[in-house]
């Protein structure tokens, strides 16, 4: 248990090398970190994987978007499957929200386009037994989160940052965004979403990293590894 920690907190509270483009200079990171939650430091904009920052085994997902299908399913009235075409026909939604990375550094102001999640409730109908959602990545990648923790405004199936499409470094074409969470729970490459009557641990939860994973808590590993 507690080599374990070591390890996980020499991953998350390592200075994490942050190039000149995104770093900001004390003066700014002095204005910025007032409205930041403890121990994150911000940066200018987010860290694109396998370009500013390593993947976790696979290399980033090429997906096409003529081939690419979400697949929305397990206990819910009416499962789905929808193609580029199909989701981008869904009702849009704009949040700004600020991004917070466990690794101690945030982005703040971030401007998402996409579909708020509610909307996706609201299209499949989670039958009554449905307390928690799964989201499975094109590259292997899990996370999880309760309905509750879904149904705020801010949370959305994003394919848009600061009007521009996602980057494949980004999660292109669709991730979640969970404002008030680490952003690991904040999944890229999504490929599929399934309803859940019992809570699924995803990859870094099932690693000592938190489920809760709140980042005005503090809540970075979990208290039961």
């Amino acid at each position: 248990m507690a080599t374990r920690r070591i390890y996980l907190a020499s991953l998350i509270f390592c200075k994490f090398p942050i190039s000149t483009e995104t770093a900001m200079s004390t003066k700014e990171q002095d204005k910025e970190s007032k409205v930041l939650p403890p121990n994150q430091r911000p940066i200018k904009r987010l860290l694109r994987w396998g370009k500013d920052h390593p993947t976790i085994g696979e290399p980033v997902p090429k997906i096409d978007l003529k081939t690419w299908i979400l697949t929305i399913d397990g206990e819910v009235e009416n499962p789905i499957k929808l193609t580029w075409e199909d989701f981008l026909k869904l009702p849009k939604a704009e949040s700004v929200s600020d991004f917070h990375c466990v690794e101690t550094w945030s982005v703040l102001g971030c401007r998402w386009e996409g579909v708020r999640f509610r909307s996706i409730v609201a299209l499949v109908k989670p039958k009554p037994n449905a307390k928690y959602v799964s989201f499975y990545c094109a590259d292997g990648y899990s996370t999880s989160l309760s309905l509750e923790e879904l149904s705020g405004d801010d949370i959305l199936l994003a394919y848009k940052l600061d009007g521009n499409f996602l980057e494949e470094g980004l999660g292109a074409p669709l991730r979640l965004v969970v404002p008030s969470k680490y952003a690991y729970k904040s999944a890229m490459w999504l490929t599929q979403i399934r309803f859940t009557t019992a809570k699924e641990l995803g990859y870094w939860e099932k690693r000592g990293y938190s489920d809760t994973a709140d980042v005005w808590k503090n809540d970075r590993f979990s208290k039961t590894r």
